[in-house]
């Protein structure tokens, strides 16, 4: 019995659980809860930190971290919305000059990891602040408005029986499958997870870990660049204090969806179920008329059961 125990794979299972007895509390709290328009609605709130969650989890596979996911994202959403609206440039170059922004700004983490040797939460954590300033000082800290259509285009919603599906959402869940099957069918996947492992491991085995590595924090730039057209997308305008929260949402939905933060264990389409979890969460708390502030300290409570969970698996597997 102990050893059938063992070959469960919690990690895989936990998030799963956790969110089937979520959804069953808050059921029973309100009625509201289980139709599918709020559940519709948990997903176009979560959609953002959702597709900032596959950059950060490829990141946290490689057994780094990222604190500035959610400031390149807002810098990615000035950049297109400023070049679109201030400069007149077409909508779709735009988005591509914003998305080479923060794919840029992925790149340069990814090289000061590894060409400097420099502890990721600590490059992360100074190339936060730059974005942040540069975003302030290029939008002038004032929101850009009047987006054309193209911009906020993924904001639009669809019919999907009663329910309208935000077309957000729809392109949050293709990305994750999309990332899903590259980590698990494709070469450059099981590297990374490799790496994660261990590194120096993987380097005898002639995996280029640096490359590896920059090419990881470029992609996950990238991702966050689609985040900031979702974010474009769902509040219809460009604002340079958007994501000054969304890099922990991100790393919480990590965490819940059981990616180790020691690297090398942990699947994608769990950070999906992470990010649900949390906004499941809040909608709940809503729901039942519980304070915003009530709301954030019980996310916290999680990310720590969640760390402690991690940490007792990785014990228990020696």
């Amino acid at each position: 019995m102990k050893s059938s125990a063992r070959n469960i794979p919690w990690g895989v299972l936990g998030p799963w659980l956790a969110l089937l007895v979520t959804c069953i509390f808050f059921a029973t709290q309100s009625t509201r809860f289980l139709t599918a328009q709020n559940l519709s609605l948990v997903l176009q709130q979560v959609m953002v930190v959702g597709v900032l969650a596959i950059g950060q989890t490829l990141i946290i596979l490689t057994a780094g971290i990222d604190l500035s996911c959610g400031m390149v994202m807002a810098l990615g959403g000035v950049v297109m919305t400023k070049f679109a609206v201030n400069y007149g440039i077409d909508p779709y170059v735009a988005i591509l000059c914003g998305l080479a922004v923060t794919t840029g700004f992925g790149l340069i983490n990814g090289l000061l990891v590894t060409r400097f040797k420099l502890p990721p939460f600590i490059v992360t954590l100074g190339t936060l602040n730059i974005a942040f300033a540069i975003t302030q000082l290029y939008s002038q800290a004032q929101i850009i408005p009047n987006l054309p259509g193209e911009l906020t285009f993924l904001g639009n919603t669809f019919g999907f029986g009663s329910t309208e599906v935000s077309l957000g959402t729809v392109t949050m869940l293709v990305l994750y499958i999309v990332a899903w099957r590259l980590l698990r069918d494709t070469a450059p996947g099981r590297h990374l997870y490799a790496v994660g492992n261990a590194p120096e491991a993987a380097r005898l085995t002639g995996i280029r870990v640096d490359r590896v590595l920059v090419t990881v924090y470029a992609l996950a730039g990238f991702f966050y660049g689609i985040a900031a057209l979702l974010s474009v997308a769902r509040t219809g305008v460009g604002d340079p204090n958007a994501g000054q929260t969304e890099n922990l949402d991100a790393i919480t939905a990590v965490v819940l969806g059981g990616t180790s933060l020691f690297g090398g264990r942990g699947i994608i389409l769990g950070s999906l179920v992470g990010a649900v979890i949390v906004g499941v969460f809040r909608n709940g708390l809503t729901l039942m008329g519980v304070a915003s502030v009530y709301q954030t300290l019980i996310t916290g409570i999680l990310v720590i059961l969640a760390v402690a969970a991690d940490q007792m698996s990785r014990k228990g597997a020696r």
